[in-house]
């Protein structure tokens, strides 16, 4: 299984990255977790996109799906003609948030072009088995495990201090974890994000040997979230970058 970070910019697109956007592949499927502004122009460079099996939503946050409604232009008005459905798995009322997010009415809505699924515990897309768990944010927001060839990684989505998030990990291949803030920032709102160090404590948790910090919002320094993180994980640690691919 193979993994891409398109985007990792944290709440809005930064000058080097676009937003939420992470590029899944196994055994020539592919599967996109988060669609957040920008993110569609930088996932082209990376994978055809209409060899997309479906796409995965966290929530319904601009910087994690608002992206949609350009891949919704791209599916519907190809000069070949409609290409074919594809699930979106996201929060209760996904469809009625992209239909206002284009300003279609929502009987219609973008079903030609998305078949638009409720998170359940348990879903398959090709070989990948989809896990999720309801993670502390100001929305629906969902943390997601995704197996296929006998590897995992979990995508914390949004989420402030969580311990189903930790129990979705256990074990898993690979964490990717936001890291919003720094513990230096004052007056911290709780079930929100969380800091590098708690990402990192999660991570520790979980049992995980291998973390990746994301969700990276571009006023905080990078080199500090990396320190804070790494005073507290013992493995394998790395920050997101766009274009940064990894084995598992």
């Amino acid at each position: 299984m193979r993994l891409t970070i398109v985007g990792c910019a944290g709440s809005f697109p930064g000058p080097d990255s676009p937003a939420s956007c992470y590029l899944v592949e196994h055994a020539g499927h592919r599967i996109v977790l988060d669609l957040g502004n920008g993110a569609f122009g930088h996932l082209q460079r990376h994978t055809d996109v209409y060899a997309i099996d479906g796409v995965v939503l966290s929530h319904l946050h601009a910087d994690h799906c608002l992206d949609i409604a350009s891949y919704y232009v791209a599916r519907k008005y190809h000069p070949d003609g409609p290409k074919p459905v594809i699930p979106v798995l996201g929060p209760t009322g996904t469809a009625d948030r992209m239909a206002r997010a284009y300003d279609l009415p929502p009987e219609e809505g973008m079903h030609g072009e998305f078949d638009f699924r409720d998170h359940a515990v348990e879903t398959e897309i090709g070989p990948f088995r989809i896990r999720t768990t309801r993670v502390n944010h100001p929305v629906e927001t969902y943390a997601i495990r995704v197996e296929a060839g006998g590897k995992s990684l979990v995508f914390s989505g949004d989420t402030g201090l969580c311990d189903p998030l930790v129990e979705l990990a256990r074990g898993a291949d690979l964490a990717l974890f936001e890291a919003s803030f720094l513990s230096r920032y004052p007056d911290l709102p709780a079930n929100l994000h969380l800091t590098a160090a708690q990402a990192a404590d999660h991570a520790t948790r979980a049992g995980i040997d291998r973390l990746i910090l994301t969700h990276l919002v571009p006023w905080t320094p990078q080199d500090e979230t990396l320190a804070e993180a790494d005073a507290v994980f013992g493995g394998a640690l790395a920050l997101a970058a766009p274009g940064l691919a990894v084995v598992l």
